[in-house]
């Protein structure tokens, strides 16, 4: 999907459903070793003991580096009771490099998954402002309309944009006006409730999602964002400003998704964004630093 508006492009996906708990992924880790240890007991086979590999491995995955060195001790212990030559430490050379393998699927695994993580927050982050980008963005849309249709609750969308940024720009610098972006998103970020979804999309230009949110809460969310951005008194690139500097506009819209509507959950988000697109419009005619709610009308 793609959000357009008169000012950038932006855009919003789906998450990912859901995996199993962690009791259901413990669960499973014990069966696995338990039947390995089995395997390993009645046959003391080495094709069967390298199975414990398996186990070891979903656990760092699950449960990072404190579950990958806990099921390679775990591993270790299984694979001590299944040879009892071993609880005599009579170790032969493959045993002890079966342990240091043991030891090494845990710590690796965790290592590599951490690793992934990391790059997948990066490529979901702005990097200027921590908030979402616009991947993530459209991908938590799209989930927030599905969930406001299933539940028959509101969802609302604020646009936000930061006014006079070229003038910055064009006075003190590209530095001072990046440092601005900056700060309004760290306002955006401290003061939007946890189950709201921020994002910059544009240079200057942020959007925010919001579950069960009706227009007069909306509205008051956008009023408190825009007095908290223009009380702040900033240090830009080293440059301190006064109170009143920074300003933003917000247009925001709400609507209760329809259930029996053909559209997509992705195509009903940008409608609700082009709707709040607009009334960010009407928020600059009026002079700026202000909010315009516009009014309703069924996704």
């Amino acid at each position: 999907m793609r959000l357009t508006t008169e000012h950038a492009a932006s855009a919003p996906p789906r998450s990912a459903p859901r995996g199993p708990t962690h009791t259901v992924f413990l669960v499973g880790i014990a069966a696995a070793f338990l039947l390995v240890f089995e395997l390993d007991r009645a046959t003391s086979s080495s094709p069967v003991q390298h199975l414990y590999y398996l186990p070891i491995v979903a656990a760092g995955a699950r449960f990072g580096m404190s579950g990958g060195l806990v099921a390679a001790v775990v591993a270790t212990a299984l694979y001590h009771v299944a040879n009892p030559h071993l609880l005599a430490f009579r170790y032969e050379q493959l045993d002890v490099l079966q342990i240091a393998i043991f030891a090494a699927a845990g710590i690796l695994t965790a290592r590599l998954t951490d690793d992934a993580k990391r790059l997948h927050q990066m490529a979901m982050t702005d990097d200027l402002t921590g908030l979402h980008n616009l991947r993530s963005f459209e991908i938590k849309l799209a989930a927030i309309v599905r969930a406001g249709r299933l539940s028959n609750t509101m969802v609302a969308l604020l646009v936000v944009d930061l006014d006079r940024l070229k003038s910055l720009n064009d006075v003190h610098g590209h530095l001072v006006g990046a440092e601005a972006v900056r700060t309004v998103g760290h306002i955006i970020g401290a003061r939007t409730p946890p189950d709201a979804v921020a994002c910059r999309y544009g240079g200057d230009e942020f959007a925010i999602a919001l579950p069960r949110h009706t227009p007069s809460l909306a509205r008051e969310l956008a009023d408190d964002l825009r007095r908290h951005v223009n009380d702040a008194a900033p240090v830009l690139s080293g440059i301190p400003f006064r109170r009143g500097t920074l300003s933003i506009s917000v247009g925001v819209a709400c609507e209760t998704p329809a259930t029996d509507a053909d559209s997509t959950d992705a195509e009903a988000g940008e409608a609700l964004f082009k709707r709040a697109d607009t009334a960010l419009y009407r928020a600059k005619q009026g002079g700026r630093n202000g909010v315009f709610v516009a009014e309703s009308a069924l996704l």
